[in-house]
């Protein structure tokens, strides 16, 4: 039979991930000192793995079960050899529970536990010079706003130092529920979280501070994916997602994957709606129309030939080209002149399935919202922002709060960009598109973005066995993935909006492959 996937996993906030900590060990019986036992081991296990030469480490522990963490942490790497320095940024004498039996069992068993405030300023300079790797055990996810002192002098000093850090289930000073630093907070290369996976370390600010994020549940899968209210969003990525592409049968024709129409480029701006028109078509669409500008014609046509493009100038040319159109993406490059406005206009009085971007979102902005369930808009911050009537800060200070915003605003399926998309759709979790690309921040990828999704709105729309906010989820993750891949050739800072159109059919046809060695193949029939 076909191999299944779990094509997505359950998110957290900090108070969610607490509740589940507490059901295992007052309802489940579980030990809590067992399990702080289990988190150290993991998080050892990721330091060996990751700095497999270090001879010494410096663990900086503190207050409440996250400083038991790293008082283990340090015993873990003391029984395998490793030099120790255990600095106690809160004090030891304080700690109750496991935390402090933890610490008791680590001073048992020799490890040199001094405190923070005893080393003198040239002491605290000289850990960090001679330490290879720093474990970051102080403030844990209990733990909201700026980190107060000495915690934010240690934070700053931690950053300051340019040594690796692994932090252990959350960076110090990042809001693990919102990914939301308030203050200071320790810029991590990996973060082992335990438990449930925190929503904050994956979206907002919270992938730049805790870097390669490695989840270990500790035995309680079930109970996580199982624990009733507790779960905030979910998490998909290309790995999961891949596994509910449509399959393709062997008598298709271009008619069963969808006709786009891409309504874009104003004077100075045709490159964005031939971005969006090649992505959509680099992504499976079976036809794809791009109505623009008349001068943008025939730089189109050289660039793509198989799309078909009209030179539009004003509105009521449009009529016969949404009537043919399955989906219809419009705001890449439209502008905010009367040509856009008309264009804008046109697709909004269309009872068709539509995708709005950019400037049709500017747009939207200065009127009353036009609400449809088979919408989907796709805003950044900033375009979010001025959506909402509010500012780009209100928008990062929960991203999960604002992507629910969005869509209970303007209806259908709302995107918000940024490190850590999320969608949201109704009646459903948000779904948070797992990772972060730095080659991404710059003009036209979110013109690709349009055309990749318009694609699989169209897909969806005729294969009937996805809903549109699948087919939005889909389209957002292979977005991703084929920037990434296309990272790994270019780098970030030279990473090109077409570098990623180029990279998207090698992307769906490694996922094609897959699908034949799980038993659904790329042509609809079973191996079995």
């Amino acid at each position: 039979m076909p191999t299944t996937h779990s094509l997505t996993e359950s998110l957290f906030t900090a108070d969610g991930v607490q509740a589940i900590d507490r059901f295992l060990i007052e309802d489940q019986g579980v030990d809590g000192y067992e399990l702080m036992q289990k988190a150290a081991r993991a998080a050892f296990r990721q330091l060996v793995r990751h700095w497999s030469g270090a001879a010494s480490v410096l663990v900086l522990c503190g207050a409440g079960n996250n400083g038991g963490d790293g008082y283990l942490v340090a015993l873990n790497a003391l029984r395998q050899g490793l030099a120790v320095d255990c600095i106690a940024v809160a004090d030891p004498q304080k700690l109750s529970g496991d935390a402090r039996r933890a610490c008791r069992d680590a001073e048992e068993a020799g490890v040199a536990i001094r405190q923070w405030q005893a080393l003198a300023g040239d002491e605290r300079v000289r850990l960090f010079a001679g330490s290879p790797v720093v474990v970051d055990a102080m403030l844990g996810t209990g733990v909201r706003g700026q980190p107060r002192t000495p915690f934010d002098e240690v934070v700053r000093q931690v950053n300051a130092s340019g040594c690796p850090v692994l932090a252990v289930d959350v960076p110090s000073g990042l809001d693990a529920s919102r990914g939301v630093a308030e203050g200071d907070a320790v810029v991590a290369d990996i973060t082992v979280t335990f438990i449930g996976q925190k929503l904050g370390l994956l979206t907002g600010q919270g992938p730049h501070f805790a870097g390669k994020v490695v989840h270990d549940t500790l035995g309680a899968d079930q109970v996580c994916e199982t624990f009733p209210i507790a779960a905030v969003a979910s998490l998909a990525n290309w790995q999961r997602c891949q596994y509910s592409l449509p399959p393709l049968s062997r008598s298709a024709h271009k008619g069963n994957f969808g006709h786009v129409l891409v309504i874009a480029g104003d004077r100075g701006f045709g490159g964005a709606g031939l971005l969006a028109a090649e992505a959509a078509a680099r992504s499976g669409a079976g036809l794809v129309t791009l109505a623009t500008r008349p001068e943008h014609v025939a730089p189109a046509l050289s660039r793509c030939p198989s799309l078909m493009v009209r030179g539009v100038v004003h509105g009521n040319e449009l009529a016969p080209l949404l009537s043919k159109a399955d989906v219809v993406v419009c705001g890449p490059g439209l502008g905010q002149s009367a040509w856009g406005q008309q264009m804008l206009q046109q697709v909004l009085e269309a009872d068709k399935p539509r995708l709005l971007d950019a400037d049709a979102l500017n747009l939207m902005a200065n009127r009353v919202p036009v609400v449809s369930d088979q919408q989907v808009i796709t805003p950044h911050p900033g375009e979010a922002a001025r959506l909402l009537s509010c500012g780009v800060s209100d928008i990062e200070a929960d991203r999960c709060a604002s992507a629910r915003s969005l869509q209970e605003r303007f209806g259908g399926v709302a995107l918000l960009k940024g490190a850590g998309t999320l969608v949201a759709a109704p009646d459903q979790l948000p779904v948070l598109i797992a990772g972060a690309n730095p080659g991404m921040a710059t003009g036209g990828m979110g013109d690709v973005l349009s055309g990749i999704l318009g694609a699989f709105m169209a897909q969806a729309l005729k294969a009937q066995s996805m809903s549109l906010a699948d087919g939005v989820v889909l389209g957002a993750s292979l977005h991703l993935a084929a920037a990434d891949r296309a990272s790994r050739c270019r780098g970030y800072r030279g990473l090109l909006p077409m570098d990623v159109i180029d990279t998207l059919p090698g992307v769906l046809a490694g996922a094609e492959f897959r699908l034949e060695k799980t038993g659904v193949t790329a042509m609809g029939v079973s191996d079995d």
